[in-house]
């Protein structure tokens, strides 16, 4: 596809102003880490993903449409998130491309153009406020100096339908909290454990980044000792084979500061394993 500008397609609109991302400082290049460290818990629950590393929209759909402003929300598999200028074994953070395919060259860094927006802090979503029209989103992973790591989402088409002027960013995108996405309360367990913060940064502890946090699980069930997952390589997503029985769970943002502090804690959930 060739690259669309849209300032000029839509003269008198910069997609920087509409586009309610923070963009990041640039970090100085250098390459990503050959080697894959701890961005896994190895809790004796945790098995292997059944798919490869991939960005992923959690809350978008493809051919969906939209009243602008929404919250655009980031998943990630089988890799951790780690703010720019930092590295921690291949962990990494997000690019948005609008009406952009990938690069052709993969050992380049991203520009910071109207088509790349970066999430250099270790943000997990955005607020877009586009004018009505049709556009194609893709997100992908690079390294501490932009450089982009094979792991990226399926190009999303989407149509913003509307836009509402009068809507405050705070009134879309709410408080800063953490979400467990999946399994849903109530639910038995079928798919990825899926975890959201929405206002925080997150990012593998190993990367020592200032005013980030990790994901901790904590499961519990009548009887036993709850186990406690921390998921320190920066991970906001994993697949659980937990024992059959109902648990109730607790997922908490908690600092990567040396106080290690709980930073916000999500609505408790309760779970259900099935015997096999």
């Amino acid at each position: 596809m060739t690259p669309i500008s849209l300032n000029r397609c839509m003269p008198g609109f910069s997609l920087s102003a509409l586009l309610l991302a923070i963009a990041m400082p640039v970090a100085a290049q250098s390459p990503a880490s050959p080697t894959d460290e701890a961005e896994v818990t190895f809790h004796p629950w945790e098995v292997p993903s059944p798919r490869s590393a991939e960005t992923y929209f959690t809350n978008l759909r493809d051919g969906g449409v939209y009243e602008a402003p929404f919250v655009a929300r980031f998943g990630l598999s089988m890799r951790g998130l780690v703010p720019a200028g930092k590295t921690a074994g291949r962990a990494g953070h997000h690019h948005l491309l609008v009406n952009q395919d990938l690069p052709l060259d993969f050992k380049k860094p991203l520009p910071f153009t109207d088509q790349y927006i970066h999430f250099g802090k270790g943000q997990m979503e955005m607020l877009v406020n586009l004018p009505p029209g049709k556009y194609q989103f893709r997100l992908l992973l690079a390294d501490q100096g932009h450089i982009p790591y094979f792991v990226y989402s399926k190009p999303l088409q989407l149509t913003v339908s509307k836009q509402n002027k009068a809507v405050t960013p705070a009134a879309v995108q709410g408080p800063p909290r953490v979400e467990l996405l999946s399994p849903a309360d109530r639910e038995t367990v079928k798919g990825p454990f899926q975890f959201h913060a929405s206002g925080y940064s997150v990012s593998h502890v190993a990367a020592k980044a200032a005013d980030t946090g990790h994901f901790r699980l904590t499961m519990e069930r009548a009887g036993r000792k709850p186990e406690v997952l921390n998921f320190t390589g920066g991970q906001t997503e994993t697949w659980l084979n937990p024992p059959a029985g109902d648990y109730n769970m607790r997922l908490e943002m908690v600092s990567n500061a040396a106080d290690g502090k709980v930073l916000s804690a999500a609505k408790p959930s309760t779970l259900s394993v099935a015997a096999r």
